[in-house]
């Protein structure tokens, strides 16, 4: 009988480090004390290259490697920046600050129905500026930490992940992916989860 695709319950401590061309290492991520992430494997929870280093290791390994953009989130792409109308943020005319601001991270659809969240970059006039880059496209990943759980999930623990991935089950404690609301990461920021 196959392990290969047994669902494993990890849990792990971590820094993300990212790294761009010309860029000194910045930590951009850290759990904290007594809040470990969790996840399930095989499940599409986090990034693949993520989890394939980590699904093989066992409570009290160390890690220390690096995913390349390619294997995180893509490199940058240009074409990702774009103005579009200002009056689509708009309600009666206005724009309401308390969400729509330079650096907001906003959710945006496209004609075909795709959800997707954007960063903005700039207010004008008539436009707003729009990057649909994930924030840590074209930057490598750095992660140091240790495994603190690495066993066979429970039947009830995958449920809980599927319910979480799904949006059925509340966020299961992740923290809130960014500060904001949380999509089933199951982490603060936007480094190892399913934030893609």
């Amino acid at each position: 009988m196959s392990t290969v695709n047994k669902n494993k319950y990890i849990s792990v401590m971590y820094k993300l480090y990212t790294n761009a061309p010309g860029e000194s290492p910045e930590l951009v991520e850290e759990t904290a004390d007594g809040e470990p992430f969790i996840f399930v494997s095989a499940l599409g929870m986090t990034l693949d290259a993520f989890e394939s280093q980590i699904v093989p290791l066992n409570a009290g390994d160390a890690f220390n490697f690096t995913l390349a953009p390619a294997d995180a989130y893509g490199e940058y792409e240009a074409s990702g920046r774009q103005a579009v109308p200002r009056n689509i943020f708009e309600i009666n005319g206005k724009l309401d600050s308390r969400f729509i601001y330079e650096g907001a991270v906003v959710p945006l659809g496209s004609p075909d129905g795709a959800r997707f969240n954007g960063t903005i970059v700039e207010i004008g006039k008539e436009t707003v500026t729009v990057d649909i880059n994930h924030p840590l496209a074209g930057k490598s990943l750095n992660f140091v930490g240790k495994v603190l759980e690495s066993r066979e999930a429970t039947n009830d623990e995958v449920r809980d992940a599927l319910n979480q991935i799904t949006g059925q089950g509340g966020c299961g404690g992740c923290g809130g992916c960014g500060g904001g609301s949380c999509d089933g990461c199951g982490s603060k920021g936007e480094g190892c989860g399913g934030c893609r």
